[in-house]
């Protein structure tokens, strides 16, 4: 497993793991032999080190002697669940390393340790760089893996600029979602980026690539990415009547900091003390109006699956939904215009399939309408996309509504060719985000994809949502509705790995509320 741990490994609990590492290659070169020494009491799915009650694997998950999820390792520390450090200064190479013991018994979903013969075939020992152990690109021991690359950085890959780090509790990668039965990815490939490959998930459902554009629903796109924190980040957003309505709508929608590195949604209330707890949601970079809050995470661009099906994030109608985060629809683009004003790129659109994820709520948004997250769409009436850019003029964005696209527009005219404005757009994105891929990647989608249609019409259907976009979606750091996070008023300087601050609260220690 290249992800890490959620609560629906949690709920699965060793069946969970045995997943983890079963794609890693056989190697001549094994481990400790698992017999006659600690690693035999211990449940072991793949090459693994062995720390007191815990197995560590490679890809940073950490377990117990019997399989069950505990929590995951990064930079010397095991952490809990929920973030909380465990035991600190770990250093792998002092450890036993154990090779796999067990495997999946296909009947009761059980992890059964494997015969003597079997333990002979091992495959790969994690202290061996030669391994396919040794290889894995989110080893943390590993200074060539994603773990040993610098996290804050938006031009390198491994920070969620450019993609995440597998091996990272606060990155993107480090999630385990709820599986759909669409696009299940069961077995991924990495990216250089950190992030399963989106050609790892499959051939996308049937579903999604439908005719529907004569089922009576219809409805337009808006485009728009302000930058700011998204609405779906905001506990009154989702339901949190209980655990269950918490995970079963997804949790809450990730955010990151000024520099791309997923921070907490929110945190015990920064008022917190002895005898009163709560919690309160990060402060949105829209609202503090600088780099210290927080701002919509680039890699959640639109990405094109093929010639005629894509991806995206949508803000969706405030009227329509009380709970909207987390839902999937399906839009089949029907070749009209929100105005009847139909337009060469209009017709070239006419036909294709996206299949949108609801991150934002639009109070604004019609029923029907998706306002479609776009960089370069136009930052709107708020815009923390500048700050998080770093530009003192605003004017390469485009429009406030409308963006890039808007410009492009008018200086080639309304009744241009689509090459034309294909030309034109390109432009105006690599001037704005070259130092930003994902935030680069999804301007281009909207010319060569989308070609560069503005405020089309669709029909549209509610569907069940494809994992990439779960992935991308669902936060790594608040799994649960209750933490321990301690509030903090700057979270710029956060980088990937840095242990996350926690406050005791409501324990038998402290009955009446948080430790002063």
């Amino acid at each position: 497993m290249k992800r890490k741990l959620m609560k629906s490994m949690i709920a699965a609990g060793a069946v969970a793991m045995i997943c983890a590492c079963g794609d890693d290659s056989a190697s001549s070169n094994p481990a400790t032999p698992i017999a006659d020494n600690a690693c035999a009491k211990a449940v072991v799915m793949a090459d693994a080190w062995l720390l007191n009650n815990w197995v560590i694997y490679a890809d940073g998950n950490v377990t117990d002697l019997a399989g069950a999820a505990v929590g995951y390792y990064a930079d010397g520390i095991v952490m809990d669940l929920a973030g909380a450090p465990l035991a600190q200064n770990v250093n792998l190479a002092d450890l036993t390393a154990c090779a796999a013991n067990a495997s999946i018994n296909p009947d009761t979903g059980l992890p059964v340790k494997l015969s003597s013969s079997s333990e002979a075939s091992n495959p790969g020992d994690p202290t061996n760089p030669a391994s396919s152990a040794g290889a894995n690109p989110g080893d943390p021991t590993n200074p060539a893996s994603s773990a040993g690359a610098n996290p804050g950085d938006p031009t390198n890959p491994t920070s969620s600029a450019g993609g995440t780090d597998p091996t990272d509790p606060t990155s993107s990668a480090g999630i385990e979602p709820t599986v759909s039965s669409s696009s299940v990815n069961t077995n991924p490939e990495l990216g250089p980026d950190g992030f399963p490959t989106l050609e790892s998930y499959g051939a996308p459902p049937a579903a999604y690539t439908k005719e529907i554009r004569d089922n009576g629903k219809t409805g337009w796109n808006s485009r728009y990415w302000d930058g700011c924190k998204p609405h779906c980040s905001w506990l009154s957003s989702v339901d949190t009547t209980s655990e269950e309505t918490f995970q079963a709508g997804r949790t809450v929608a990730r955010n990151c900091n000024v520099h791309d590195v997923e921070v907490p949604a929110y945190t015990l209330g920064h008022a917190v003390q002895q005898y009163w707890m709560g919690y309160e949601g990060t402060n949105s970079a829209c609202d503090k109006k600088d780099a210290t809050g927080t701002f919509s995470c680039t890699d959640m661009a639109p990405i094109a699956v093929n010639d005629t099906l894509s991806y995206a994030y949508v803000a969706g109608s405030g009227a329509q939904y009380k709970f909207g985060c987390g839902k999937c629809y399906h839009l089949q683009y029907n070749g009209g215009k929100n105005d009847g004003d139909v337009k060469k790129t209009h017709k070239a659109l006419n036909g294709k399939h996206i299949v949108v994820m609801v991150s934002n709520i639009g109070y604004d948004v019609e029923v029907g309408q998706f306002d479609l997250l776009i960089p370069g769409g136009g930052v709107g009436a708020f815009d923390a996309l500048s700050t998080q850019l770093g530009l003192t003029d605003a004017s390469v964005l485009g429009a406030n509504g409308g963006g890039i696209g808007r410009v492009c527009f008018e200086q080639v005219g309304w009744d241009g060719e689509v090459a034309d404005f294909q030309k034109c757009i390109i432009d105006g994105c690599e001037k704005a985000f070259s130092k930003w891929p994902n935030l680069l990647r999804g301007c281009k989608w909207y010319a060569e994809w989308y070609m560069a249609a503005d405020n089309p019409t669709y029909n549209w259907e509610e569907v069940e949502c494809p994992q990439y976009l779960i992935d991308h979606y669902m936060t790594t750091i608040n799994t649960t509705k209750d933490n321990r996070f301690r509030w903090r008023d700057d979270w710029s300087d956060y980088k990937k790995g840095d242990a996350l601050e926690t406050q005791e609260c409501l324990t038998d220690e402290y009955p009446q509320g948080c430790a002063p």
